[in-house]
């Protein structure tokens, strides 16, 4: 199908619509609410510990990516002709630009269908020892989380090691455990990324680093908190996982989607 400018358009307006819709608060957001210190006093010192590292170790993915920069070779495989020969040479991402956004599409998709039922069975998994096994949980989550959000970047043709795009991904990361007024405020962040000073924006959103991941650190917190529980922990588990991951990569999707499609749209104008 050639995309057009309306077509594009009308593709854009279906993300704005999604964006609208995040303004209500689910369960685990509304319990986010309560005072943390509340959270403290109960979490035993080497959950937060755990929490505590993840925090560090977000720090150093967008620094420099760390232990959590993924392989692009997995997600341009897919878009690979299925004929082409072994041997032959793998798209870059920056040839992405020219695959039609369906194509883009189907790939998130696989991902997003992939890691979240990955992310079940995980949940399930360090669910069954309740508080002893959540330990393991914490940094896996988090970097199944940076995993799936690299992977809808490459997807849509933005490249994870531009310390830029982490950046972008730290703040998806943000945005899918926010608050309405949290979600609005990143949103107005994000948009900053489509206009050509980005990079001089760099350094201010490198500086509030710290207030993305304590968002996330209180939110994730309350949420394995109810995973602490034994045998009933791996259905809490399950499901926490299940939620967290979905909306990470649903989030990752709709925002790399946007950008790529007003891309495209700025492209079509100038001709």
């Amino acid at each position: 199908m050639l995309e057009t400018t309306d077509f594009l358009k009308a593709e854009l307006k279906k993300i704005e619509d999604w964006e609208n819709e995040q303004k209500d608060l689910w369960f685990w957001e509304k319990i986010g609410r309560l005072p943390f210190k509340l959270l403290d006093k109960i979490t035993p010192k080497f959950i937060q510990e755990k929490i505590g590292l993840a925090i560090d170790e977000l720090g150093n993915y967008i620094q420099t990516g760390g232990q959590y920069l993924v392989k692009e070779e997995s997600i341009l495989k897919k878009f690979s002709p299925k004929e082409s020969l072994p041997g032959q040479e793998l798209l870059r991402i920056e040839d992405l630009d020219q695959v039609s956004l369906s194509k883009m599409d189907e790939v998130a998709n696989e991902i997003k269908n992939s890691r979240t039922k990955f992310a079940t069975i995980q949940g399930a998994t360090t669910g069954i020892g309740g508080l002893f096994t959540l330990a393991i949980d914490v940094p896996v989550l988090l970097g199944l989380s940076l995993k799936v959000l690299q992977e809808m970047a490459i997807s849509y043709g933005f490249d994870p090691k531009d310390k830029a795009e982490r950046i972008f991904i730290v703040k998806c990361l943000q945005f899918s455990s926010s608050d309405i007024v949290g979600k609005k405020a990143i949103l107005e962040d994000l948009s900053s990324f489509q206009e050509e000073n980005r990079n001089n924006q760099m350094i201010s959103q490198l500086q509030g680093w710290r207030e993305v991941v304590t968002t996330y650190r209180d939110n994730f917190g309350w949420k394995k908190l109810f995973q602490m529980i034994p045998i009933a922990g791996m259905v809490f588990g399950a499901f926490i996982n299940r939620s967290s991951i979905g909306d990470v990569a649903e989030a990752g999707q709709m925002l790399f989607r946007k950008r790529r499609i007003l891309e495209r749209i700025n492209q079509l104008e100038k001709v």
